[in-house]
């Protein structure tokens, strides 16, 4: 009976895969927002303020660190939790594939969001004469939140692999 369990257990680690089939669509649709942005752009581009071309900018530059953070999830998320990819001998491989455990991941996952806040937080600064200040104050101390979320995390990822470590020998 606890072997039937077990099994079932692993072999329930499939119903992810649909999930990961989920965030390439998402991906198609960042892909379809950002060329979407382009597009409106290029009629106006001679009359476009300095700054309001630096904020759309950002803004492309913000779709895709949100796509690369959804291609590494669902690729390394895949290749942790359902199965090894088996990616053809042609095919070019990317170098981080099969190298992020989900410890490295998560902590991948958390400098992408310290680095998205980044650039938002960027944006918020470059359209600081349009907000309260109050609000400003609230966009920094979200970043400073995820800042420090990730830094805890990355902390805590060290202090564990450096006691796995040495606890080996």
């Amino acid at each position: 009976m606890e072997r039937f369990f077990e099994n079932l257990m692993y072999s329930l680690r499939w119903l992810l895969a649909p999930i990961y089939l989920g965030l390439s669509l998402a991906v198609l649709l960042l892909a379809i927002k950002f060329f979407q942005e382009l597009v409106h752009a290029f009629p106006v581009i001679l009359s476009t303020p300095e700054v309001d071309l630096i904020l759309m900018v950002l803004t492309l530059i913000d779709i895709a660190l949100v796509g690369g953070l959804l291609v590494m999830v669902m690729l390394s998320g895949y290749e942790n939790f359902v199965s090894t990819l088996n990616i053809h001998g042609g095919t070019e491989k990317l170098a981080w594939l099969g190298k992020i455990d989900s410890g490295g991941l998560k902590n991948k996952v958390a400098a992408s969001i310290v680095a998205i806040s980044s650039i938002h937080l960027l944006k918020v600064f470059m359209n600081a004469e349009n907000l309260a200040d109050d609000k400003i104050k609230w966009y920094v101390i979200m970043h400073l939140t995820f800042v420090g979320s990730a830094f805890a995390m990355g902390y805590l990822d060290k202090l564990t692999r450096d006691k796995s470590d040495t606890s080996g020998d």
